[in-house]
């Protein structure tokens, strides 16, 4: 997660995180179904608007790095040194999103999800959002950089490698094989002398 930099910035900080773990626990004790915004808001002890001001939504609440994440994918392509290729770089970057991910305690959290059509919803939702935000970054990154689609294709790729490893007996082991696969086909993608 980022880390604010003002005294406003990091108060605000700490009431959404106050505002997610409270989620986290009532959600995970009840059931996800089974607790209402108001439950949420009285957990955290800050008014409706309030919680509304950082969630959008209620499924907002479980995905709460959403936006940290996101920005963490892009910013592995856009801020890699000058001579860095493309797949080194987002591998790295899926693998801190995996471990991030697949720490012990995560476990429950990820069933709750898989259990809940409204959650599954909204990680698809978010991440085909990754994945178009991924693919312009790669797009803008490139002089001669190969078509949208290419870009588009590749930018789905990594953001199902980290959904995939993520699920695996072994998340690290996975992330190297899924991105052997996506680095063959970046290769048949991009030009030859490209910053790839």
């Amino acid at each position: 997660m980022t880390v604010p930099s003002g005294r406003r910035e990091r108060k605000k900080a700490a009431t959404r995180q106050k505002i997610a773990d409270a989620a986290l626990r009532l959600f995970l004790a009840r059931g996800y179904d089974a607790v209402g915004i108001r439950d949420v808001a009285a957990e955290a002890d800050v008014a409706v608007t309030t919680l509304f001001s950082h969630f959008a939504s209620k499924e907002a609440l479980v995905f709460e790095q959403d936006e940290d994440f996101e920005q963490r994918l892009t910013r592995a392509v856009t801020d890699r040194a000058p001579h860095e290729p493309l797949m080194p770089a987002l591998r790295r970057e899926t693998h801190a999103l995996v471990r991030h991910c697949t720490v012990d305690g995560a476990a429950p959290i990820w069933r709750m999800i898989d259990e809940t059509p409204s959650l599954r919803e909204y990680e698809e939702s978010m991440r085909l959002r990754h994945a178009e935000s991924l693919a312009k970054a790669i797009d803008a990154e490139h002089d001669a950089a190969p078509s949208t689609t290419a870009c588009r294709t590749i930018a789905r790729f990594v953001i199902d490698a980290y959904s995939l490893a993520r699920e695996a007996a072994d998340p690290e082991a996975a992330v190297d094989e899924i991105f052997r696969m996506i680095e063959a086909a970046w290769a048949i993608a991009c030009p030859t002398g490209t910053r790839a």
